[in-house]
């Protein structure tokens, strides 16, 4: 078995490294939410909410349904977190059954809220799995919802990018230069789909620099709460999802505590490694459940800001 330099470099870097204890806490974080849909989803909610909060994120982002069918809650639930929380709201927006002024009113209900972030996504068929078609009258695409947005007001906003390429993308090369109309249009930064190996995420740095675009490109982290759920998820969007995590998943559905423990494991040790290559923002999904995003942060020295316990209690 012949072992690379990069591997060689990778395996004392590892065995040189003290276990998180001391990382350095230069870390810039950031949270994504869904709207709840019951009173028991909106208790677990709030209680993500104020857990992270006093971590201090960037900004906290609530996703938006397909075809809009989490319009009133999402707005309720971002409008609620401008208004009782310290925290950023940023607002998941797509182009899905809805025409460019009805998408407008929307964008123009989030800024007399408060908001000034917004995450522009073109948003999938509503059909599930059919190939996305523009509204009559609707934004066609993400870029064209950005550059739209940006003509309302000087929004703050994220658009996502895809280390795999998204499944509509003829190739890497097309899925680059619809990342570069996006930023183009006005976009802030890039948040990737999640992924499950460190190298997916340089490999896409490198592609993305190598087409010259320099823009913050934030990898995004999911933490695996249910192995099931998220190869359905992966298999949707195009993750490959790696041999070896399927081995260590395997046998835990009747174990939730050690199935949590082996998932805050796989996922610490990735953002872990994201951070010694030099990612020093990352965006984690929730699935509006705190707490291994909150040890992961933990172990990579992110620490309630002062006076923030106090606050949040």
């Amino acid at each position: 078995m012949t072992i690379s330099v990069d591997q060689l470099a990778e395996a004392r870097c590892a065995l040189e490294s003290p276990l998180y204890a001391d990382v350095g806490g230069d870390l810039d974080v950031s949270f994504e939410f869904f709207p709840p849909k019951n009173e028991k989803m909106d208790e677990q909610l709030w209680d993500a909410v104020r857990t992270l909060e006093p971590l201090g994120p960037r900004f906290v982002s609530v996703t938006y349904g397909a075809g809009g069918t989490t319009r009133e809650r999402t707005h309720a639930t971002v409008a609620r977190i401008q208004r009782e929380t310290s925290l950023a709201a940023a607002a998941h927006l797509t182009c899905v059954e809805a025409t460019r002024a009805e998408i407008d009113q929307v964008a123009e209900e989030y800024w007399a809220a408060g908001v000034r972030h917004i995450v522009a996504l073109r948003g999938d068929s509503p059909s599930g799995g059919g190939k996305f078609v523009s509204h009559p009258g609707g934004y066609e695409n993400a870029a064209a919802l950005v550059a739209g947005l940006k003509r309302l007001h000087p929004f703050e906003i994220s658009v996502a990018a895809y280390p795999e390429s998204h499944p509509d993308s003829a190739d890497a090369a097309a899925d680059l230069d619809n990342l570069r109309r996006k930023l183009d249009a006005g976009a802030t930064r890039a948040i990737t789909q999640f992924f499950f190996e460190p190298e997916t995420f340089f490999r896409y740095r490198d592609q993305v620099a190598a087409a010259g675009i320099d823009a913050e490109i934030v990898p995004g982290i999911m933490p695996v709460m249910n192995f099931a759920s998220v190869r359905r998820m992966s298999a949707m969007c195009g993750t490959a999802v790696p041999a070896w995590m399927e081995r260590l998943f395997d046998g835990l559905d009747a174990h939730p505590a050690a199935r949590q423990l082996v998932a805050a494991t796989v996922a610490a040790e990735l953002s872990r490694r994201l951070y010694a290559g030099g990612c020093k923002q990352l965006h984690f999904y929730t699935l509006n459940r705190a707490e291994l995003a909150y040890a992961i942060c933990h172990l990579l020295g992110v620490r309630p800001k002062a006076g923030a316990e106090a606050v949040a209690a």
